[in-house]
């Protein structure tokens, strides 16, 4: 008897998923079990996917079994694979076609909106599927702490394939590598897929971004790519926080720059609380370096998914401090974080006479604005622009919550 090795998940509570078994024989040809509740209706299927897969490999004995819980022939592809390439060393992969949405442009840009960001553990298919319903602004596909170190392996072609197959509703696709310099090798699972964003975790250097940058450069070029690949460092450590400027100013394609506290007040070795008091100037220095840096100040996730109305605090109280925006470990959590940072009624209406008095100063020649006894100068007509986009969006947003009620 050969090796056998398994890929995926099974047991009652996982759905949209599937397990397989894969060992390589001598001369039996190709023997493929299937236990599925679908099986009837979709077994042939399943089957023909799966020689198909083997073929592609060169793989013409083997002993295939596959418990399936109604996964997506994507999933079930990157099971096969991920099994295939612990058993065989091949430079071949296995692609499913592009969903149309996903094989236009990217649907970022640096100044998108991102008040919420969906972490969806790298491994969990079922719980990727819908997540773009819920409207965060970002989704990620997360390949660090949420996949334990024996899964990493598989969870790679997971989110490769729903970078191309998933239809993200033009929802940020966001990917957090592992730490570096183990997260270099995810890269390749992920650069040539049309992915938006990069999460760095653990981030404490410069040269931690050059390394990534480097190698999504090599990628960039032998795959002929042009679009451009952001990047979100995430500050999780003392020695984070001090460079922390350092970090976001090393690279043009660092667009915000996220803390994470549980990491953080670890490094410290003191215990994280919900009113944050601990993290209080380490939050602040992270706002200071992004905003001196010009991009996006990115707070923590809050941990508690049952305490809705903390939740609100905590993100109003990270608005008041510069953040813009917050990390989500529960859809549940994505709505509260939204109405914490959106724009007052008192906020829509000063940006609104800002903007006014600008334009009524420009078509009169004028070239100092005053409101009251404040100037208004280009910066100030830039924020108060931002301010009513993000009244527009929220409105559109709550308009969807509601019909999804």
């Amino acid at each position: 008897m050969g090796k056998i090795v398994k890929c995926g998940n099974q047991g009652e509570r996982i759905r949209s998923d599937c397990q397989v078994s894969l060992e390589l024989t001598d001369n039996n040809g190709i023997e493929i079990q299937l236990n599925s509740k679908v099986k009837s209706l979709y077994g042939d299927s399943i089957i023909a996917l799966a020689k198909e897969i083997l073929t592609y490999f060169g793989i013409v004995n083997a002993r295939l079994q596959i418990e399936d819980s109604g996964a997506l022939p994507y999933v079930i592809s990157a099971r096969i694979e991920a099994a295939i390439k612990m058993l065989i060393d091949s430079e071949k992969v296995f692609l499913p076609e592009y969903h149309p949405e996903n094989e236009s442009s990217p649907s970022t840009n640096r100044e998108k909106q991102r008040i919420s960001r969906l972490y969806i553990p790298g491994n969990s298919p079922g719980l990727m599927i819908n997540a773009p319903l819920h409207h965060p602004d970002g989704i990620i596909l997360d390949l660090e702490d949420a996949v334990a170190p024996d899964k990493k392996h598989e969870a790679r072609f997971i989110v490769r394939n729903t970078l191309r197959v998933l239809n993200f509703h033009g929802v940020e696709r966001m990917v957090r590598i592992n730490q570096v310099p183990l997260g270099l090798a995810d890269l390749d699972f992920i650069i040539p897929h049309k992915v938006d964003l990069i999460l760095i975790p653990k981030c404490e250097t410069p040269e931690q971004i050059k390394l990534v940058n480097d190698r999504i450069e090599t990628l960039s070029l032998n795959y002929n790519l042009n679009h451009n690949v952001w990047l979100m460092p995430i500050i999780e450590s003392a020695k984070g926080v001090l460079n922390a400027y350092e970090i976001a100013s090393s690279a043009n394609n660092i667009i915000a720059m996220a803390i994470g506290l549980e990491d953080f007040t670890a490094d410290l070795g003191i215990p994280r609380t919900k009113e944050g008091s601990e993290s209080f100037l380490a939050r602040s220095m992270i706002v200071l370096a992004c905003k001196a840096a010009g991009i996006q100040a990115i707070d923590s996730v809050f941990s508690d998914i049952e305490d809705l109305e903390l939740l609100h605090q905590t993100a109003s109280n990270s608005k008041a401090l510069g953040f813009v925006g917050m990390g989500c470990i529960h859809p549940r959590q994505i709505k509260p974080i939204h109405d914490a940072f959106s724009p007052g009624e008192d906020e829509i209406e000063k940006a609104k006479k800002i903007v006014i008095a600008f334009e009524d100063a420009q078509s009169k020649g004028i070239g100092v604005v005053a409101l009251g006894t404040k100037m208004i100068d280009q910066p100030v007509v830039k924020k108060a622009l931002q301010t009513i986009q993000l009244a527009i969006s929220m409105d559109k947003l709550s308009q969807n919550w509601r019909e999804q009620s």
